[in-house]
């Protein structure tokens, strides 16, 4: 078990007159899956903010009041990506800047976890940087991750020369060396999924189409990469496992502007919609019965959109929200296994809607935390 840091603070203060000032605002939204539900029923929201990371946690089970804002300090951070095993531990990847007393810059990634909702994390480990050079340090993308069915995490970057770089935890907990798994011309979010199985694979816009890499076994090596004469726009692949072992993997068609679903081996199926211009938040879901995957995104004129569709076809239902948003949205479901969405407005305030009772899905009321 690795070591716990001492709790975060909590910086909402009361000035002398009584008069509420809030501590430090979200400064966007952060990459990966950033609303995540715990294993006694809570939901944690997390977002950058200056010289760190904010932490808003729902006081009970699909309750309207959240503590927070808390603050954890990671000085020097400059990207932020969470991601949750399947053990509902959370990890925090990040991307670190620090000025040298030689005046130099240096860059590395860094890794944090929070075993348990609303309780502090772990210290944050340095996972280094792949590349010896410092200037080609500085060009290393910012970290993406996925955590595997035995809970090793697998922390993924565009290195310096437009390739995939892995870094990931061996069977025994430690940390393997970090791996060149090759490519070229990879946009700077490539997109792991880990299936239930065991397995991961990773999709990647690049400029001549789309690479994937698998694993053949749970643990295993990472064959490919495997390119497709495909036309994502840069930046909007997301993912989802749609069946056992199955991934299905979501973007914006360069050409049409709508989302497409692919799956390797086929053809992109049209999903329309409007453009997004950054990656797809993806959730599985049950409706009225049947098997749904939830999209959401940020659409050109800065809202927020989300739409729901049967993983087995029957097309997309889209429904366009008047809310603005910094960043993409997020989705989760909450202790009660109500779809919800979370968003962070221009001015840094975290915003959330809830699955209506009834037939459909349909969000209700916002709520800022």
């Amino acid at each position: 078990m690795r070591k716990k840091s001492s709790g975060p603070a909590d910086l909402v203060r009361q000035d002398g007159a009584g008069v509420r000032n809030p501590g430090p605002t979200a400064s966007g939204a952060a990459h990966g899956d950033w609303l995540t539900l715990g294993r006694d029923g809570r939901l944690s929201l997390y977002a950058p903010t200056e010289g760190g990371l904010l932490r808003w946690t729902e006081t009970t089970t699909a309750g309207s009041d959240w503590s927070g804002p808390h603050v954890v300090p990671v000085p020097g951070l400059t990207h932020l990506t969470v991601v949750q095993g399947a053990d509902s531990y959370v990890h925090f990847l990040g991307r670190r800047e620090r000025t040298g007393a030689d005046g130099a810059r240096a860059m590395d990634v860094v890794h944090a976890i929070q075993y348990q909702t609303g309780l502090a994390f772990t210290d944050w480990r340095s996972l280094g940087n792949p590349h010896k050079d410092r200037e080609q340090g500085l060009l290393l993308g910012p970290p993406v991750g996925a955590v595997a069915a035995d809970g090793s995490v697998h922390v993924f970057a565009r290195g310096a020369h437009g390739g995939l770089v892995l870094r990931r935890e061996a069977a025994n907990g430690k940390w393997r060396a970090w791996e060149e798994l090759h490519g070229a011309a990879i946009g700077p979010w490539p997109t792991p999924v880990a299936l239930s199985g065991g397995r991961i694979e990773v999709c990647a816009d690049a400029e001549t189409g789309v690479f994937v890499w698998r694993q053949l076994e749970a643990g295993g090596d990472f064959t490919g990469p495997r390119g497709f004469a495909l036309r994502p726009s840069p930046g909007t692949v997301a993912a989802l496992e749609t069946g056992p072992e199955q991934a299905t993997f979501f973007w914006t068609d360069a050409e049409s502007g709508g989302a497409v679903s692919w799956r390797a081996g086929g053809w992109p199926a049209p999903l329309g919609g409007s453009p997004a211009r950054r990656p797809y938040a993806t959730l599985r879901t049950t409706v009225d019965g049947y098997d749904c995957f939830v999209l959401a995104y940020r659409d050109d004129e800065g809202h927020a959109v989300f739409g729901v569709g049967g993983v087995e076809g029957n097309g997309v239902w889209w429904y366009a929200l008047t809310e603005p948003c910094a960043g993409s949205p997020t989705l989760a479901r909450d202790g009660q296994g109500r779809v919800v969405m979370a968003l962070i407005t221009p001015d840094g305030t975290p915003r959330v809607a809830r699955q209506e009772p009834g037939t459909g899905l349909t969000l209700g009321a916002w709520s800022d935390l």
